[in-house]
């Protein structure tokens, strides 16, 4: 029997669900409970899909262990010790639990992981069997209809997410539940959808067992399920690898090149509520002849600003073998390997791909006359959660748009946190070569200013307006405060777009 076609839990046993997660909670099955467990090296390499570790660290007889070893490594239990933490009659009798090869043994049907959420919550994601972690280093999973647990993709959305209270929130493509399951914490109706109905049972185990109201749950592609509706959030971490076929419906897009993709952003637009925000991952390709800066632009549907942030570029062998890895491929038949990868390669020369960006796409239903849209390169390192980060970059986009030049003197300013200035020339030289400004939150970016730019920036705590600070500087340097008045708006406003700068009162 595939994975896909085994039997799950039942979902309409909230009374069993409930005496399940009160159980694990009082084992201490959560993430920190994990952590103190295994030790770090074991709970990472779990990420990792190694067990190994986990495995030695989890040989005593302990409540903990026994549900570690059941739930996270699938390793058959003996009864006595099953019914030493768990309710084991209502597990085995709606489908958490069944009966394993040897005398007297259970096993677990569903992977359960423990994640803390934001807040410090309890939460719990169901996936199927050794579907717990994809990632590069292969899980296996080229079973068609698997329903894959929580990874890096999976929190780096949620990560990303702008957290403010919703009236409405559409998960769209929601595989384990992860983001509906974040969703449900401040938006008051969650509609999470899927193409996979076993998915969309999944996530209906994932909200129960994490003590989340039920959310409306969908069959269907992309925005069919939903029709004409509308929402305050999209969320959507969807099956975006560009791929010749579909033949894994968990991250196949189904359609040529990175068309779903583009298609999922360009119809988000007139499902966004006015102000909404709209958060996608997606991979797009790099085609000879064209700036890959400017097809993203054509993406972004009309009434909604963007910020799109390219995080990664693979060429196209590291990509096919990415995902060849990540579905088992390599361990098959060499022959038939090689003849996936051709596809792989034949698939990105028919449509002249050179490389394939990953990134960040995020939507804000603005309304205005000349939306901001800003596509840009950013691989280094940032600090999650991002959500406040975003949701600042649009505020400030809406500040800059009705500030031209007049204004934005007469504004006022004040240096965001935990921004630092380095000074970088040579040994002993009197003025240094360039001035870096550099954020410890956030993005962490670092830009060149120069040292009227810096001095501006450390001089900015509210109280003064733009304007009266350049006089005072111009006076300083014996400049001209006219030009300096002409000339350094611009740099104002790069400061205030990258968020080193923030208006006061706007």
């Amino acid at each position: 029997m595939s994975i896909a076609s085994a039997p799950l839990p039942s979902s309409d046993r909230a009374d069993v669900s409930a005496q399940l997660r009160e159980a694990l909670l009082a084992a201490d099955f959560t993430a920190d409970g994990l952590l103190e467990l295994l030790g770090a090296p074991a709970y990472t390499a779990l990420a990792r899909s190694e067990t190994v570790p986990a495995l030695r660290a989890t040989r005593g007889e302990g409540p903990l262990e026994t549900l570690v070893r059941l739930f996270l490594l699938q390793r058959s239990v003996s009864h006595a010790r099953v019914a030493a933490v768990l309710p084991v009659g209502p597990l085995l009798e709606s489908g958490w639990l069944s009966a394993a090869d040897g005398e007297g043994a259970l096993k677990a049907t569903v992977d359960v992981r423990p994640y803390g959420g934001p807040s410090g919550e309890d939460w719990f994601i169901v996936s199927d069997l050794g579907c717990a972690v994809g990632g590069a280093g292969g899980i296996g999973s080229h079973d068609e209809g698997v329903v894959l647990g929580v990874g890096g993709a999976s929190t780096t959305l949620a990560g990303l997410t702008v957290r403010a209270p919703v009236d409405s929130a559409l998960d769209l493509g929601t595989g384990s539940g992860i983001q509906a399951l974040h969703a449900a914490q401040h938006a008051t109706r969650v509609t999470a959808t899927d193409l996979n109905p076993r998915a969309l049972h999944i996530t209906r185990l994932t909200l129960a067992l994490s003590g989340a109201p039920e959310a409306d749950l969908r069959e269907g592609s992309l925005f069919e399920p939903v029709g004409e509706e509308t929402y305050d959030l999209i969320v959507s971490n969807p099956p975006f690898v560009i791929s010749p076929g579909a033949r894994l419906t968990y991250r196949d897009g189904g359609m040529g090149g990175d068309d779903l993709c583009r298609s999922l952003v360009q119809q988000a637009g007139e499902r966004l509520n006015e102000g909404g925000y709209a958060h996608f991952l997606a991979n797009w390709q790099h085609v000879e002849g064209e700036e890959w800066t400017e097809r993203l632009r054509s993406w972004v549907p009309r009434g909604c600003d963007a910020w799109i942030v390219q995080r990664e570029v693979q060429d196209v062998t590291q990509y096919a073998e990415l995902w060849l890895r990540d579905a088992g491929d390599h361990r098959s038949d060499p022959e038939e390997y090689a003849a996936r990868y051709d596809a792989w390669l034949d698939e990105f020369e028919a449509r002249k791909t050179r490389a394939i960006g990953f990134g960040w796409i995020t939507l804000r239903k603005s309304g205005a006359a000349e939306p901001s849209v800003t596509v840009e390169e950013w691989p280094h390192p940032v600090e999650q959660p991002l959500g406040e980060t975003v949701r600042g970059f649009f505020a400030r986009q809406d500040f800059l748009r009705t500030h031209d030049d007049a204004a934005l003197l007469a504004g006022h300013f004040k240096l965001a946190d935990e921004v630092v200035q380095e000074q970088v020339g040579l040994p002993g030289a009197e003025d240094p070569e360039h001035v870096v400004l550099r954020q410890h939150r956030g993005m962490r970016r670092a830009t060149k200013v120069d040292t009227v730019g810096a001095g501006f920036a450390g001089v900015c705590d509210g109280t003064l307006s733009a304007g009266r600070i350049l006089d005072a500087i111009a006076q300083l340097v014996g400049e001209d405060p006219v030009l300096l008045r002409d000339r350094t708006p611009s740099q104002i406003r790069l400061l205030v777009e990258q968020g080193f700068l923030e208006p006061v009162g706007a």
